[in-house]
């Protein structure tokens, strides 16, 4: 499950990645809990803003981050890009702090973080190619996901305590200097041990490659529009609990801290069931996105807080095992010298399509109620899960077989021979 972790770079880079993690679950309680309560009235319809300026950018400089991904040194430019954000944070924490702070503040900071962090996504994403060899990619890419995950376990709970304590000012600060491991970790790391592969050469047309390449593969395809439907009406985490723990249960920061973190517990859970697979499997992606449509659909109607939070433990296993199982699926069958620009694509889709979707489900929540806010997001579950079941017929020759009264779901003999050649091939690389 941790193998990943007996390199010693990607050590370094895990302790710095967690720690930084952590600072960044606490800004993100931080932020969602004063446009809802501190500068707006417990309108939804702020925060789906907020949301939708932070990530807007990821779709908007999606040819120039790819480009930059498969260009540039990705650790420089991690540096440059981790610098920035740290320096974002102290900023907004300092005009916190002095009560300066206006919601027009927020929707700036917001914007900017969003720009830097649109170059920072793809290199960050394809730059754990580089820490381990290529079979124990998908491992590490699950262990990525289960230490983002285990530090929204920590930092929401820390947060809502701190903003209750000292204000939301400091939780600012604190993430800010949280940045710093990253830094550390980024210079310490050993370059002669990176697995660096040849750098995509300058082409005319080189922007447009990922595009073209994407459009060749059904299977990068059917993955990109699940994660786009559960991306955008789904994965709106700060409106459905934030909402849910305000206006539904009535509670204050504390409890939605730790609202978050509970469904982090899931989270982690998915991430770790994902890194004990040794390679990921398409099916996984059907199976998760229905079970967050069901997850999303028992905590619309869960009539206390604490019911409530234990259907988010359901969300969070099934949406970080899809999303694990889809970002670990594009990076192992993408060709190296594209990489960057197809995972510039993915992260666009991923959390681009929240412009779209947060100020929506925003809306639905302040006009219909937070749980049919949660209806929208089990809507997409269950959309995103079709759309899976016509790629495995249509492509994988899925079929429903009975023995007696029990159905067996299979695929056609070419495919499950593809799948066994495939399995024993990853086999005999991690042998040698």
């Amino acid at each position: 499950m941790f193998r990943s972790l007996a390199g010693v770079n990607y050590r370094i880079w895990a302790a710095g990645a967690l720690v930084s993690n952590v600072g960044t679950w606490m800004q993100r309680t931080a932020q969602d809990w004063i446009v809802l309560t501190e500068l707006t009235h417990n309108n939804a319809s702020a925060v789906g803003i907020v949301m939708a300026l932070q990530f807007a950018p990821q779709l908007l400089l999606l040819p120039v981050t790819g480009w930059a991904a498969d260009h540039l040194d990705r650790r420089r430019l991690m540096m440059l890009t981790q610098g920035l954000m740290g320096l974002l944070g102290l900023g907004l924490g300092l005009l916190t702090i002095s009560g300066a702070v206006q919601l027009w503040h927020v929707y700036l900071f917001a914007l900017a973080l969003g720009v830097v962090a649109a170059f920072d996504a793809p290199a960050r994403q394809t730059f754990v190619s580089e820490l381990v060899a290529g079979p124990n990619l998908s491992n590490a890419v699950a262990l990525n996901s289960a230490s983002f995950n285990a530090a929204r376990l920590l930092g929401p709970a820390v947060a809502g305590l701190l903003v209750a304590a000292v204000g939301a000012g400091w939780v600012f600060l604190i993430n800010a200097a949280t940045f710093g491991a990253v830094l550390l970790s980024l210079m310490t790391l050993r370059k002669e041990k990176l697995y660096r592969s040849e750098r995509a050469k300058r082409t005319r047309g080189g922007l447009v490659d990922g595009f073209r390449y994407v459009r060749r593969r059904p299977d990068i395809m059917v993955i990109l529009v699940m994660v786009f439907l559960i991306g955008t009406f789904g994965l709106n985490f700060p409106i459905f609990i934030s909402t849910m723990s305000v206006s539904v249960f009535h509670q204050g920061a504390g409890e939605y801290g730790l609202l978050s973190s509970i469904m982090a517990i899931g989270s982690v859970i998915g991430a770790l069931l994902s890194a004990r697979r040794e390679r990921p499997r398409v099916s996984m992606l059907f199976a998760g996105a229905a079970f967050f449509g069901a997850g999303c659909a028992i905590a619309a109607v869960m009539p206390t807080y604490w019911l409530f939070a234990i259907a988010l433990i359901i969300i969070g296993v099934s949406s970080q095992t899809l999303m694990t199982t889809a970002n670990g699926t594009v990076q192992m069958t993408t060709d190296p010298m594209l990489r960057g620009r197809v995972m510039a694509i993915y992260m666009a889709i991923f959390m681009g399509g929240t412009p779209i979707g947060a100020p929506i489900v925003g809306w639905v929540a302040d006009a219909f109620g937070p749980r049919w806010a949660l209806g929208v997001g089990a809507a997409s579950g269950f959309a995103a899960a079709l759309v899976g079941v016509f790629y495995l017929v249509k492509y994988r020759g899925m079929r429903v077989r009975f023995t007696g009264l029990r159905p067996r779901v299979v695929l056609n003999p070419r495919e499950e021979a593809r799948e066994e050649l495939e399995e024993t091939e990853a086999t005999a690389t991690r042998a040698s």
